[in-house]
Parts: C-alpha cells; sequence; structure tokens
C-alpha cells in the first residue's frame, strides 16, 4: 500500500509563496512518477504539474508556468511544490498522486487525502 500525505498548504495574500509538500510511504518511490493536481469543491479536478522517476523531467499547467516548481528528493520519498506569486484563482485544494506512468495522460494509482490552499485578494 503506498500512502501520500500532502502539507504545507495555508492561507496567503496574493503574491505570497508556499511549498506544498508530498511525502510518499514506500521504499520504491523512486519507481514512482509524481502528480499535483487541484481541485474545488463540486468542480472537476485539474492538472498542475508532473515530475518523473528521476525527477529530470516536468510539465506543467500553462496557469502555473514561471510561477510554480515542482521537484523531488528519492532520498526523502518527498516531492515539493513551490508556488510563487501565488493569485486568488490559485485557491483550491492540492492533491498529489502516484503511478507508474508518464505523460499528460498518465494515470495516476494513489493519492493523499489533499491540502487547503487558500489565496486573499
Amino acid at each position: 500500500q503506498v500512502q501520500l500525505v500532502e502539507s504545507g498548504g495555508g492561507s496567503v495574500e496574493t503574491g505570497a509563496s508556499l511549498t506544498l509538500t508530498c511525502t510518499v510511504s514506500r521504499p520504491t518511490f523512486s519507481d514512482y512518477a509524481i502528480g499535483w493536481f487541484r481541485q474545488a469543491p463540486g468542480k472537476e479536478r485539474k492538472f498542475v504539474t508532473a515530475i518523473d522517476w528521476s525527477g529530470a523531467y516536468t510539465f506543467y499547467a500553462n496557469s502555473v508556468k514561471g510561477r510554480f516548481t515542482i521537484s523531488r528528493d528519492n532520498i526523502r520519498n518527498t516531492v515539493y511544490l513551490q508556488m510563487n506569486s501565488l493569485k486568488p484563482e490559485d485557491t483550491d485544494v492540492y492533491y498529489c498522486a502516484a503511478g507508474t506512468e508518464w505523460g499528460l495522460d498518465a494515470e495516476y494509482d494513489y493519492w493523499g487525502q489533499g491540502t487547503q490552499v487558500t489565496v486573499s485578494s
């Protein structure tokens, strides 16, 4: 069983930064690509960014390019999402997910519980 735990969410003002952390409880963490998604209550889940097994490849949703950065530490079984220049429209619950596929259409097998990010104007 793979468990993912997100942390680092909070309430900030426009222009502030937050770093979300996703810790994965599995020794073979480096076997998994990790994605971040966001979802508001009653709305469709949206892709934010993903990183491959090695950390060498990443891709981002257009809405966060240049502002968000994903990275991973395969020794600490952790993925980070650095979010800069936050906007009110970034307000959502953010989820990390792990899977063995890679690409825009990748399916993820395991999901965390989510962490709330609220950006006030």
